[in-house]
């Protein structure tokens, strides 16, 4: 006779089980291993924190260290060959379906280790229980829901908790997150939000502002998107239980002013990513009335810009032939190549870390200027756009 466990449920209740045990692990990687450790955006209370860390080692096995380190990496090398994990680099299949494989020979580097896993636990149980047994856990978890829910739905709820992990975080939001979806922000990597309601995987979903503001403990930040993850650390907040450190900036806007000044200045480099969120509406303007206006007198420049369009869109950068098709097709639309080479402008404002703030507020007046002499409806419309940020 099979033993049945303690709980004998319906099918639906070993379902819902595995759904409830699953996402407190998902609550677990994002608020205390990706908002609390990799990018230190809340503190937890030590109750909350070392609850985290044994469920964690009980269901996935992964250490702090490792996949702070990890993440950390990421972001610093993101989309480029020494991202651990980027579906740019690797393809998007290589990434969905074995990006824990990725993560697994990620770990091994000691380099990695050493130069991104400052500041995470190192404490007795860590260094003699978490580390040095880090599959003793898994194991005591399997033994755990074979007693509680009896062979076959034990066995295959742990299954369910073990893969959950590997194939939602490092798999979706690793693959997915860097391929397919939306963007509210113009950041310099492919990352997207999947879909704005982040609840089965924790508020993850929304990964391009996550790129966006990587110190934040909130995700969200459109009115309709929904970061659940948010919402248990409020709940912690309340209870005393945790600490928000850092949010995204909000943009705020008053009157245009007549010209910029250190105020705007401020207010437009904290709000970077908003900013070139904004402009990229005012290329795609331009970008749709130019693709009209030039299929009907020089459709071969048309289907050039139909072809790159999200090179376009993006500001992506261009090399060799695509970037000399395009170089042709925009002699023909001096809108165009206007509003594509005031961007870079525009987003050079805060990579000068060299130049004072007297240089940058000039910078960004003439820039306004040039902007309004244009005679370009799009960059006319956003100057004054951008003399209102307070």
């Amino acid at each position: 006779m099979i033993f049945s466990g303690f709980f004998d449920l319906p099918w639906w209740g070993y379902v819902a089980v595995a759904l409830g045990l699953t996402h407190v692990t998902i609550a677990a990687v994002t608020i205390y291993l990706h908002r609390c450790q990799a990018h230190r955006a809340l503190d937890l209370h030590p109750v909350v924190s070392h609850f985290f860390r044994l469920w964690l080692w009980l269901t996935t096995g992964m250490i702090t260290k490792e996949w702070a380190a990890i993440h950390r990496k990421h972001h610093a090398k993101c989309e480029t060959a020494e991202d651990p994990h980027s579906p740019q680099i690797y393809g998007i299949n290589r990434v969905l379906w074995g990006g824990v494989l990725l993560y697994v020979k990620e770990s091994h580097n000691k380099e990695t280790l050493e130069r991104y896993g400052h500041g995470t636990p190192e404490d007795w149980m860590e260094r003699h229980v978490y580390t040095r047994h880090a599959m003793a856990g898994v194991t005591l978890m399997l033994a755990a829901d074979l007693l509680a829910f009896g062979l076959v739905p034990g066995a295959l709820i742990w299954v369910t908790q073990i893969a959950w992990i590997p194939f939602w975080a490092a798999g979706v939001i690793n693959g997915v997150g860097h391929f397919f979806g939306y963007r509210s922000y113009d950041v310099p990597d492919a990352s997207t939000n999947i879909v704005p309601w982040g609840i089965l995987i924790g508020g993850e979903e929304l990964h391009n502002n996550h790129h966006a503001f990587a110190s934040s403990a909130k995700l969200s930040s459109k009115w309709y998107e929904l970061d659940i993850g948010w919402m248990y650390i409020r709940l912690l907040e309340m209870l005393g239980l945790a600490t928000v450190k850092k949010l995204a900036p909000q943009p705020r806007f008053a009157q245009p002013k007549p010209a910029a000044d250190f105020d705007t200045l401020h207010a437009v480099i904290a709000n970077r990513y908003d900013v070139l969120s904004r402009y990229a509406k005012s290329v795609r303007r331009t970008y749709t009335e130019e693709v009209e206006r030039l299929k009907h007198w020089s459709p071969r420049d048309a289907e050039v810009l139909r072809s790159l369009k999200r090179a376009l869109l993006r500001g992506q950068a261009l090399a060799g032939a695509e970037r000399a098709r395009l170089a042709d097709a925009l002699t023909n639309s001096r809108a165009l190549a206007t509003v594509i080479a005031m961007r870079h402008e525009l987003a050079a404002l805060w990579d000068r870390s060299h130049a004072s703030k007297e240089q940058l507020l000039r910078q960004l007046q003439d820039w306004c200027r040039r902007a309004e002499a244009s005679g370009v409806a799009s960059l006319v419309d956003f100057s004054q756009r951008l003399r209102s940020y307070a």
